[in-house]
């Protein structure tokens, strides 16, 4: 299906100089002279090369159709992520190293959405928004919240996010799977 290149989102797969991408991140830049253009980051399908590549909002590009899966995470053992189909409980198997950073978010259990072309896992979507425990950042100074300024933080996958000021070491906070931000806490 071809849609104009503004268009483009994270997860979506796309055909362009003749090979299968998934995008990855997207970025729209507004100069101050000329048209807007997308910047792209992109994974080749077959090799799993990364490129960055910029469209202008004018071209058209062409988005493939995929089925979407229901799996759900089971486990990871070494290099490799196993998820079940949940119709047909078949296992699929796909390298961590394929998901990227957003690997860190799983968690046993998780439902997750698969991304398939013609039989081949292209994809994984992650659900937007995770539950995890805040495990290091710095002590709560009363008054401190005078602006609203973040501190860091380092959350129980690993990652680091920055997290407001009243939120302690050993809380629960929900996290957007998109960018690691902070959202609220868990409830």
């Amino acid at each position: 299906m071809k849609t104009q290149a503004n268009n483009i989102r994270p997860g979506w797969i796309i055909e362009h100089n003749g090979k299968q991408w998934t995008v990855m991140k997207t970025m729209v830049t507004k100069p101050g002279k000329g048209g807007a253009f997308m910047q792209v980051e992109m994974r080749d399908l077959a090799s799993g090369n990364k490129t960055n590549e910029r469209f202008r909002s004018e071209d058209t590009i062409e988005k493939l159709t995929s089925e979407n899966v229901d799996c759900q995470f089971l486990y990871r053992d070494g290099d490799t992520l196993y998820f079940m189909n949940q119709e047909t409980y078949d296992q699929i198997e796909i390298p961590a190293d394929f998901m990227g950073e957003s690997v860190a978010f799983l968690q046993d259990g998780m439902g997750v959405v698969a991304n398939m072309i013609e039989g081949k896992v292209v994809n994984i979507e992650l659900p937007l928004q995770v539950v995890c425990t805040v495990v290091e950042t710095e002590p709560y100074l009363k008054g401190q919240t005078v602006t609203t300024s973040y501190k860091p933080a380092i959350l129980d996958n690993g990652l680091r996010t920055t997290i407001p000021p009243f939120v302690t070491t050993g809380e629960k906070i929900v996290v957007a799977t998109a960018d690691c931000s902070y959202v609220e806490r868990a409830k």
